[in-house]
């Protein structure tokens, strides 16, 4: 049962312009199978505001979540181009090449580039 709700879970879930992100490992209760997921909102200040709003709502749903990292992304769909860099003061660092993949999985017509540059 667990393995359905988190295959429904989405990999990415951002909105458009410049925000803070987080990515988060999402698993079961024996993490036997797990998801790495990216999630991106422009009205949270905080990287800690973003991954608590998606650890209750996958909470709610019997999974469990671990921040593995934040940055910040730019996302202008206008120019099909999306920017991943900077880092998460109190997560650390996310992997932006494992970002960089499911971003690609889902817009795979996006230009995606990734920069350890900036906060």
């Amino acid at each position: 049962m667990v393995d359905t709700k988190l295959e429904a879970v989405p990999s990415v879930d951002i909105g458009v312009g410049i925000f803070k992100y987080v990515l988060i490992k999402v698993y079961g209760k024996d993490e036997s199978y797990q998801k790495i997921i990216v999630r991106g909102y422009a009205d949270c200040q905080w990287h800690s505001d973003i991954y608590d709003r998606s650890s209750e709502s996958l909470k709610g749903l019997g999974l469990e979540t671990e921040c593995l990292g934040g940055g910040r992304i730019e996302y202008n769909s206008n120019s099909k181009l999306i920017k991943v860099y900077g880092y998460s003061q109190g997560f650390g660092k996310a992997d932006h090449y494992k970002t960089k993949q499911i971003l690609q999985d889902k817009f795979p017509e996006y230009e995606i580039q990734i920069s350890d540059e900036g906060y």
